[in-house]
């Protein structure tokens, strides 16, 4: 069974991962599995609380074939969690890596990024807020999600596309990921 790591953070973005592990579990069959950087209860930006009973040790011993991470208000502070060398090496690994808004911070910060066309809530962000960010050669202005290679990056108001993009990765056929796609935006048509 394919396996999809979401990392959550405190404060992180609520409409960010919902379409991934509302769907990617019940309705797609895929082991979708919850991460933080400590183990115990985070608040998310809504005021919703969780318990995370997984730390990101754990994730690695898990192995995913998918990571998320999502944006949250931790990614542009000093407080934010150092998970480069996490990524890194889930990526060697063959895992694809996708982060969202401020999860593309995290992302950017591996290097990651620094050969492989992406994208975020705008070039700025990334280059104000990632320390030793190499790749703004390589970035797209784009309201939709970017995946190249094993990498996807989405703006924070892309929450459709990163989810049909993360799906797609996680092995949902073309037709599948096409039928979601048009499903969650038949409201804006």
């Amino acid at each position: 069974m394919t396996k999809i790591a979401i990392v959550l953070t405190e404060g992180f973005a609520d409409w960010e991962y919902a379409l991934i592990g509302g769907t990617g579990g019940p309705f797609f069959g895929f082991d979708v599995q919850y991460f933080s950087p400590k183990i115990g209860q985070i608040s998310s930006q809504g005021g919703l609380n969780v318990i995370i009973s997984k730390n990101l040790d754990q994730l690695s011993a898990w192995q995913p074939n998918v990571i998320v991470i999502v944006g949250g208000t931790i990614w542009e502070t000093v407080d934010a969690p150092d998970i480069s060398d996490l990524l890194r090496v889930q990526y060697e690994s063959g895992a694809h890596i996708g982060g969202i808004c401020g999860g593309t911070l995290a992302v950017a910060r591996s290097g990651l990024l620094d050969g492989v066309s992406h994208t975020s809530n705008n070039a700025d962000f990334l280059k104000n807020n990632a320390v030793n960010y190499k790749g703004s050669a390589h970035y797209q202005v784009s309201a939709s999600a970017v995946s190249s290679g094993r990498i996807i990056t989405a703006p924070g108001t892309a929450p459709t596309s990163f989810a049909s993009a993360v799906l797609a990765a996680a092995g949902l056929p073309k037709e599948t990921v096409s039928q979601f796609s048009e499903r969650m935006a038949a409201e804006h048509g």
